[in-house]
């Protein structure tokens, strides 16, 4: 129904929890015999040249059950195309823009990441804020099946997705980093993604964090101090980090990281705090809500009486 006679197919990846059936190699190597044998009697041909569209399978085995799937994907989802460059620990596309969605943050609020790194956060912010469907700059595997999705159909989606792009848009995103090379990198990354004009980019250390206007968003993934030699110089960054965050009126603040003292050496309680697994490592969302802004209408209201 799926696989057209020259199609490429194989299992890329098999999962099993408690089955019969437990090696995964064995899985793959059995499907694949057991497909050919299938497709052998449709097709009425004794080989298959497998130099056509590519048809990667999963197969995932629970309690004996076989579920059957076609990665239509290819390059897995989180990335989205534009992120050539990366920073030593980057956080996945779709966790940054999932996180932010997890946040109060809109448009017409301000948006810093003082450790932008390649710049994921201020990206997905800008993408969201323009309307930028994720994955405009990427390929997809289905993309090539013709036999089971039009040509047009592809095309239609993308010029639907382009027609609701909003590049005009007025946002303050920034991003800082202390290292000149990841304020290159993340440039360089804005670029790829076409929002390289909505975010200002800037070598600044945490330090020297300051803004002068109400009612901001920091929204970042400080350093964990993975390594040993790295976590002495947690406590004063973290630290730093909340005096800093002290100093701006009235901002929010929300910070994704694996180090357990993050409150306690920040001085802060935080307002809520949600465990997130960014790969396979444990880490805190960290929610530390500032006031909401007054709406516009009374602050005009409070401008007029005075």
């Amino acid at each position: 129904n799926y696989i057209p006679k020259d199609g490429k197919f194989w299992v890329a990846k098999a999962n099993s929890v408690k089955s019969k059936l437990f090696s995964p190699s064995d899985i793959q190597s059995i499907m694949k015999k057991a497909m050919v044998e299938r497709m052998k009697e449709h097709y009425h041909v004794s080989w298959f040249p497998e130099d056509g569209a590519k048809f990667p399978l999963r197969v995932f085995l629970y309690k004996d059950i076989v579920t059957i799937g076609i990665d239509t994907s290819g390059d897995s989802l989180h990335k989205r195309g534009y992120r050539t460059l990366t920073s030593k620990a980057p956080i996945t596309e779709t966790l940054a823009a999932a996180l932010i969605m997890l946040t109060p943050w809109n448009k017409d609020r301000i948006l810093v990441d003082p450790f932008c790194g390649s710049g994921t956060f201020p990206i997905e912010a800008a993408m969201i804020a323009a309307n930028i469907a994720p994955g405009m700059n990427r390929e997809f595997t289905a993309e090539e099946w013709t036999n089971i999705i039009d040509k047009k159909d592809w095309y239609q989606a993308i010029n639907e997705a382009n027609d609701l792009i909003d590049d005009d848009i007025q946002v303050d995103i920034q991003g800082y980093d202390i290292d000149k090379e990841m304020v290159e990198y993340s440039r360089k990354n804005a670029e790829n993604a076409g929002v390289d004009h909505l975010i200002h980019f800037q070598t600044r250390p945490v330090e020297k964090l300051s803004h002068s206007k109400k009612y901001g968003f920091i929204i970042t993934n400080p350093p964990y101090g993975e390594r040993l030699e790295e976590k002495s110089a947690l406590k004063p960054l973290y630290r730093t980090i909340g005096e800093r965050y002290k100093s701006l009126d009235s901002w929010s603040a929300f910070i994704i990281t694996s180090y357990e003292d993050a409150e306690k050496d920040m001085g802060i309680k935080a307002t809520k705090n949600r465990k997130i697994y960014n790969g396979m490592l444990k880490t805190y969302f960290y929610q530390f809500m500032g006031p909401k802004p007054p709406k516009k209408g009374k602050v005009n209201e409070k401008k007029e009486n005075n």
